[in-house]
């Protein structure tokens, strides 16, 4: 999928490494449910067949010879507020569905057979093709019920949003950042090796790629990146980890910070920019932690500047939560 899509400031609540699943589906006889979220872009292998056929990469029912239609149900594994999907079928040529439509609810079950409701009426889809899929709705959902008209198969779900994470009561440190408290990277430099959206999942990065990566700066300037805060908050503590990043990790670092009242606001030429953390060193597939930071008072989002470019595996900005 294209780095430019139109919600790429938006979190994938589908990702399998913040606890969604697939929980039923009517049908999966020649491609496996659990596929249609899979993190994996999507790939065609042309000689691979199983038991039952042609193997595909996404999820794909058998020829329905009956009335109905197929669908399956996906538990979001943080709540989350929908602003877009993707309906992809790639790869998906003479079996894909002609249609789809999706449902939501708000449940505690595991597979909810009450309480759903319409946000994507029936829709057109074509084979091999990315569906972007604009949602304005500002309710919170736990689940998606994705159904296919009459039946064939979808390579991926994407279901792009945000986490409205609820912090009353919360006494200490807190990872303003992370995705499922609801930090969300929105806007970079550049993202050729490693999406943006890298830096704040749970958990270290894996491997190399598991990071945000820019390609090889060959003229004057830095890279960056903007993060808008789960909530505005004081900062008092700082993680930046190159970890697996080797022969491009960025030689040093710094963060600036601000207090703005949208993420249209938080633009990289703003002057309402304030140093957080002063320009430091880096060493490669290191945890760097940062406490001596400036005193700004709350703060909505940071911009982190590497000199000259390469890989940052993770970033963590724990503080307290402020008085919005």
């Amino acid at each position: 999928m294209s780095q430019g899509h139109p919600f790429r400031h938006w979190v994938q609540l589908e990702q399998p490494r913040l606890g969604t699943r697939v929980t039923f589906a009517t049908d999966d006889f020649f491609a496996a449910k659990e596929r249609v979220i899979d993190a994996a872009v999507p790939v065609f292998v042309d000689d691979k067949y199983d038991d039952h056929g042609k193997w595909m990469d996404g999820w794909e029912s058998r020829r329905k010879r009956s009335e109905g239609h197929d669908f399956c149900v996906i538990r979001l594994g943080v709540p989350g507020v929908i602003h877009g999907f993707d309906i992809d079928t790639s790869h998906f040529t003479g079996n894909f569905p002609p249609q789809a439509s999706i449902e939501v609810c708000h449940s505690d079950e595991e597979t909810p057979e009450e309480g759903w409701v319409g946000l994507l009426g029936k829709t057109d889809l074509s084979g091999d093709s990315h569906h972007f899929l604009e949602i304005s709705d500002e309710r919170t959902w736990t689940h998606v019920r994705l159904h296919i008209y009459p039946d064939g198969g979808i390579a991926r779900l994407r279901i792009f949003g945000e986490v409205l994470a609820n912090f009353e009561g919360v006494d200490g440190y807190v990872d303003l950042a992370a995705i499922e408290n609801g930090g969300r990277a929105i806007a970079c430099s550049d993202e050729h090796y490693g999406s943006m959206h890298n830096l704040n999942v749970p958990g270290r990065g894996v491997n190399m790629g598991d990071g945000w990566e820019t390609a090889r700066r060959r003229g004057p300037g830095n890279d960056w990146v903007i993060v808008a805060l789960a909530q505005p908050g004081v900062i008092e503590r700082v993680e930046v980890d190159t970890a697996h990043f080797k022969g491009n990790y960025p030689d040093r670092v710094s963060i600036e910070a601000g207090l703005f009242d949208s993420d249209a606001q938080a633009s990289p030429d703003s002057d309402n920019w304030r140093t957080l953390l002063a320009e430091t060193k880096l060493k490669m597939d290191q945890q760097h932690y940062f406490e001596a930071l400036e005193a700004l008072g709350d703060i909505s989002h940071i911009r982190m500047s590497i000199y000259p470019d390469g890989g940052v595996s993770w970033l963590l900005l724990f503080g307290r939560v402020g008085r919005y």
